[in-house]
């Protein structure tokens, strides 16, 4: 089967968030299952830097001006094709926006111009390599569905949600530039409330569309976390399923992770308590191990519930527990936590900005890591955190249900749990989550089981790897 997955961002080239995780482990994981895998990107300087290119494979003028196309490969070997525009992708900022945070005005232009490419591949401009389906991932790449259908479908697609909450929605006077036909604006269509929708074009046009997790998967056809796009979501009925999201073990793991202080497993778990002793030493806190070190890394943003964490630090630190943060966002938000880490250095620090050498010290550091979301489609933070034995404390939504099993009495007993889940979105509930971490943490054999119960458990990019190849045959690749 031919598959080329098309999205915005890949690790290790370009990461700005969890889409870049799943770009670059699912096309490996899919590799032994009998998927021959390509992955198309926009030519970002970070990711033509982490390129070896071998060449062009075509040359075009295109809406968005002239572009050629180059085909190269990564450091593991995955073959990608890399949309070469620097009038288009070298700019300064981040992929989307501007130094000053600022959404570039013509991103309806830089990504429908993604989609735009994978419906040419589709069609065969590589003549040794064209693809049965295309996987395009979140709203950045939700014109790939619209453009193969204009075409006449030269190829079966799937589009994935990763977060319906960022949908790409442009002024309706932008379609002019996209390229497409003039009957595709409409209500059956990417037309959105009268604007063009990018992340509506990928539900509406695609053969098959995914989430990231099953939970997620039912809760967008709610108008709660529907976003505008439950209807439609609804109509999809069957043609729209989960998948949950994996961890890439070849680069989050503790017993093979160079950028830790220490080394160790399930089962020799001593370098987890020299890695705490780092972290807590490299942070100015109190070098402690009798108290539980709580963690944060995320953006900071009102979705991840950052404000619940703000109101109960407290809880933490009146306990005798510490706190990390690695993360940036909401300027506010930024300098409320900057300010409480000035006033109890011993017990809270924070780090703002991201670091994905430090992320990795942090989970391998503390003891429980906290996603109190007021949504998340799957969540890869607490993955990572069961994998280094952080036990995750989170909230009773989309995939953090779906990966986190309560450490309710019952679930002690049968040996099965491995976190802690509160369910309202509130200081008040998060208090009690709190309250539940330090009575574990007071039982040490009970803490060490469900820590061990969490680093044993699964959650390897090959079961999402099958579920896909399954979809994908499905579909009659």
């Amino acid at each position: 089967m031919r598959v080329l997955h098309v999205c915005a961002e890949m690790f290790p080239l370009l990461k700005t968030g969890g889409l870049a995780d799943v770009s670059g482990a699912l096309p490996l994981a899919l590799a032994p299952l009998g998927c021959d895998v390509r992955v198309l990107l926009p030519g970002f300087p970070a990711i033509l830097a982490g390129l070896t290119i071998d060449g062009e494979v075509a040359h075009f003028d295109t809406f968005a001006g002239a572009v050629r196309l180059l085909f190269g490969t990564t450091v593991d070997g995955v073959a990608v094709y890399v949309i070469d525009a620097p009038h288009l992708y070298e700019r300064g900022g981040n992929p989307y926006q501007d130094g000053n945070h600022h959404p570039y005005a013509d991103n309806h232009v830089r990504f429908a111009l993604l989609g735009w490419v994978a419906a040419r591949l589709a069609e065969g401009c590589d003549a040794f390599w064209r693809p049965g389906v295309v996987h395009a991932h979140d709203w950045h790449a939700g014109l790939a569905p619209a453009y193969l259908a204009a075409v006449g479908h030269p190829a079966r697609s799937v589009f994935t949600i990763h977060n319906l909450a960022y949908q790409g929605v442009f002024s309706p006077s932008d379609f002019a530039a996209v390229d497409l036909p003039a009957h595709f604006f409409d209500v059956n269509g990417l037309e959105f409330h009268g604007h063009l929708s990018f992340m509506k074009a990928g539900i509406f046009y695609a053969d098959r569309v995914t989430t990231v997790s099953p939970r997620y998967a039912l809760e967008i056809t709610g108008t709660e976390q529907g976003c505008g796009l439950d209807g439609l979501l609804r109509d999809r009925g069957g043609s729209l399923s989960g998948v949950l999201n994996g961890v890439d073990a070849a680069i989050w793991n503790p017993e093979h992770d160079a950028l830790i202080a220490a080394s160790y497993s399930a089962d020799k778990l001593a370098g987890k308590a020299k890695c705490k002793a780092a972290l807590q030493a490299t942070m100015g806190l109190e070098v402690v191990a009798d108290k539980p070190l709580f963690a944060v890394v995320s953006r900071l943003t009102e979705q991840k519930g950052l404000h619940l964490v703000l109101d109960v630090l407290h809880e933490i630190t009146d306990r005798g527990g510490q706190f990390v943060l690695l993360g940036s966002g909401d300027a506010a938000m930024e300098a409320a936590f900057r300010v409480a880490a000035a006033e109890n250095p011993s017990q809270i620090a924070v780090k703002i900005g991201y670091d994905e050498s430090f992320s990795h010290q942090i989970m391998a550091g503390s003891d429980v890591i906290m996603v109190p979301s007021r949504f998340e489609p799957c969540g890869l933070t607490q993955l990572y955190g069961l994998k280094y034995g952080a036990l995750p404390l989170v909230r009773r939504v989309g995939g953090l249900s779906d990966t986190v099993v309560d450490c309710s009495l019952e679930n002690l007993q049968e040996g099965i749990a491995t976190g802690a889940i509160f369910d309202e979105f509130s200081s008040e509930e998060l208090t009690r989550g709190i309250r539940r971490i330090f009575a574990l943490w007071a039982r040490p054999k009970e803490w060490k089981a469900v820590r061990q119960q969490g680093m044993n458990a699964d959650f390897g990019w090959h079961t999402a790897a099958a579920q896909y190849c399954d979809l994908y045959r499905a579909l009659g690749a």
